[in-house]
């Protein structure tokens, strides 16, 4: 089978990986976009799908707008691939290119279609606190992630995942599913399920607006939202920007959702008599664990956090580095 491949970020290098290891399938070229200046120097830089095909000596094409790039086009066209494979591409492919190879264009999607269609479908779940994730392949139309389904693949969320745990497991399952989706396809063993749009629900690109901390929610909807937008979450801290980078919510309801070596957190826990504070209040400092914020509804510790110009560091080191003291205050975005 012959495959011209069409993505960008790290999410779609297993895909690209699987296609490569198959011994039947051969990846014709792979389009992405283009490099782009990065630095104080504004050096170009390659995307790591064009790192990829570069290494196993694979056609690069990378149009700055495919869809109307006439030689991209004309060298599409005399490929005559079987399939026209995205993953993650970052361009919106034509009705011209959708219909040029014989089996369609089969795109793999970060969520169970037709759920969180979009440019962000991983993040949009964890902040809505979904416990369960996967992918879908399915046939590309003119619409955004709105073509006929051909197969799904799922997996749990823990409570501690954030977008990037989450996002690398998915991407390998992913490309396991797409070379399946090919074979059967093309085989005639997949029927392609119309999305039922009543179902449908968008995970659009995310805002600045979007990573700006509100104290006065819950602790498990900032939680959500940290691990959900990973790893940009802003809150501001004596009058200085604070990346809040991992949390974890404190209380009955999430003890049996914490790995086992978590549990002396829960002894520590425990032991203390907290005041209720305001929120974005420090109302505890936890040894070895890190401060312990009021939220409008529950508590959370702060786990890991990175000062502005700074490493990341974790909740304890940072206590320790700032000297914080309980009674503190984190304020909005």
């Amino acid at each position: 089978m012959k495959v011209v491949f069409f993505g960008t970020p790290n999410f779609a290098i297993p895909t690209l990986e699987a296609l490569i290891q198959d011994s039947e399938i051969e990846v014709l070229a792979v389009v992405t976009q283009p490099d782009k200046p990065k630095g104080r120097g504004k050096k170009l830089i390659p995307s790591p799908v064009k790192e990829m095909a570069t290494s196993n000596n694979i056609p690069v094409l990378q149009p700055k707008r495919v869809k109307k790039d006439q030689a991209t086009l004309q060298q599409l066209r005399e490929m005559e691939a079987d399939a026209f494979v995205v993953t993650a591409y970052g361009q919106i492919l034509s009705a011209e290119i959708l219909e040029m190879p014989r089996l369609g264009c089969i795109n793999v999607h970060g969520s169970i279609l037709p759920q969180y269609r979009g440019a962000a479908p991983i993040q949009w779940s964890l902040y809505n606190g979904e416990a369960e994730v996967g992918v879908t392949t399915m046939l590309m139309d003119t619409g955004m992630d709105t073509g006929a389904m051909l197969l799904t693949a799922s997996t749990p969320v823990s409570l501690l995942d954030n977008a990037e745990t989450v996002g690398e497991r998915l991407a390998n399952i992913g490309g396991e599913l797409l070379v399946t989706t090919l074979w059967q396809w093309d085989q005639g063993n997949i029927e392609a399920t119309p999305q039922n749009e009543a179902e449908a629900t968008y995970a659009p690109l995310i805002g600045k607006q979007d990573y700006e901390l509100d104290w006065s929610k819950s602790a498990i909807a900032l939680h959500n939202q940290i691990r959900g937008f990973y790893p940009s979450c802003t809150t501001s801290l004596r009058g200085e920007p604070l990346k809040i980078l991992a949390t974890i919510p404190l209380g009955e309801p999430y003890w049996s959702e914490l790995p086992p070596d978590y549990k002396s957190l829960q002894e520590k826990w425990d032991n203390l008599t907290l005041q209720t504070g305001e929120a974005g209040e420090i109302v505890a400092v936890i040894k070895k664990w890190g401060a312990v914020v009021q939220t409008g509804e529950g508590f959370l510790l702060l786990s890991q956090v990175q000062r502005s110009g700074k490493r990341p560091q974790s909740g304890w080191d940072f206590v320790n580095g700032m000297r914080l003291t309980v009674g503190e205050k984190l304020s909005f975005g």
